[in-house]
């Protein structure tokens, strides 16, 4: 196949800091808001992004998240003109090796990017939440003709020494990479997002194996390598919400913000959704102004308003003030603040925005045609 910009996605690690959650399962595989895996968010950002080839470099206690990646059919990441591979370690002519670093889980798959025939790589981190078109940032990379583009974000100065710091000029062109620095100089951090092109990236990662010295890792070796031969590194600013959930509170931390109406992460949206292994829904929120007594609720129901006796379908919105009592709400409809709806039929995709209501001998049906 032949793809503009292909992802590889570094999904091997440990994730000792999870402590017991990884004993038998790799970090990108842990559960995450009711319905998700870690791994659901670089997926479906490919998947949002257009990017139709996806690699994924899986390494340690990956048979958990092979099996749940299988084809990528459910990030619609397969099929005609689509491709997922799982990229694991695997012994070849020259021997086997484990992968060594970041740089060398890209470096033992050359091959398969080869095959792609691709013109760009985006690589990501598969232990991040986050939404992020990647096709925005492509369009960044090329404006600015870069050979590299680095996804950063600010972080708080306390927590900078966690993450590779990068400084700018007013072009937003790198000119200093620090990996991990006890005294950073800046607070914008790398997302451990990178765009390459990939000529580049390959001349790269060859020349980085044969260094003995190297420790085959793109944000203490790649980077600041190429920055020093004086090649274009640009960092592309993210201002959206993103968490590395390496540790036990950040996950904790991370499900919390999910509960917290100002979140940007927005996953009870309709758009850029965040796709699954267990439905194509959002997960179910009841937020603390609603009450639900006596009701059957599908999942990627959003109720901040007051349901009874009631059937409320997937993908339901009832806002707050609203009150739904002894009714069926088909998928998809939006009963509006203020609007009572008491023995109805009301139709999938519906926005109510005026009462409907019946009696249990007359019941009022409402839908698009109405």
């Amino acid at each position: 196949m032949k793809a503009e910009m292909v992802a590889v996605i570094l999904a091997g690690g440990r994730g000792t800091r999870l402590h017991s959650l990884t004993a038998k399962i790799a970090k990108p595989a842990v559960f995450f808001g009711g319905k998700y895996r870690i791994i659901d968010f670089p997926l479906s950002n490919c998947a949002n992004s257009g990017i139709s080839a996806v690699g994924v470099a899986t390494q340690y206690e990956s048979t958990a998240l092979n099996t749940y990646i299988g084809t990528g059919r459910n990030w619609g990441l397969n099929g005609t003109g689509a491709l997922t591979s799982i990229l694991p370690p695997r012994e070849t002519p020259l021997g086997a090796s484990w992968y060594l670093g970041t740089a060398d889980a890209i470096y033992q798959n050359i091959d398969w990017l080869d095959k792609t025939h691709c013109e760009y790589v985006v690589i990501l981190s598969g232990d991040h939440i986050y939404k992020m078109d990647y096709s925005e940032m492509l369009s960044f990379h090329k404006k600015n003709a870069a050979d590299v583009t680095i996804a950063t974000i600010r972080v708080p100065m306390s927590e900078a020494s966690r993450f590779g710091i990068v400084l700018t000029d007013e072009e937003s062109r790198i000119t200093e990479f620090q990996e991990k620095p006890k005294h950073p100089k800046s607070d914008l951090a790398s997302m451990g997002i990178y765009i390459f092109n990939y000529k580049l990236l390959r001349d790269s990662l060859v020349a980085d194996h044969a260094l003995e010295k190297s420790s085959h890792d793109f944000g203490k070796d790649i980077l600041p390598t190429l920055l020093k031969a004086g090649k274009r590194l640009f960092a592309y600013a993210f201002s959206g919400y993103w968490k590395d959930v390496g540790t036990v509170h950040s996950l904790w931390e991370a499900n919390m913000d999910l509960l917290d109406p100002d979140c940007t992460l927005r996953l009870y949206s309709s758009d850029f959704k965040v796709y699954s292994a267990d439905t194509f829904s959002r997960p179910q929120l009841i937020s603390k102004t609603a009450t639900v007594d006596d009701c059957i609720v599908n999942q990627g129901a959003v109720i901040h308003g007051k349901c009874v006796h009631s059937v409320i379908s997937n993908e339901v919105v009832v806002e707050k003030g609203a009150l739904v009592q002894d009714s069926m709400i088909m998928p998809g409809a939006v009963v509006k603040s203020g609007v009572t709806v008491k023995n109805a039929i009301i139709g999938s995709s519906v926005v109510v925005d005026s009462d409907k209501i019946g009696t249990k001998d007359d019941i009022v049906l409402y839908t698009e045609e109405d």
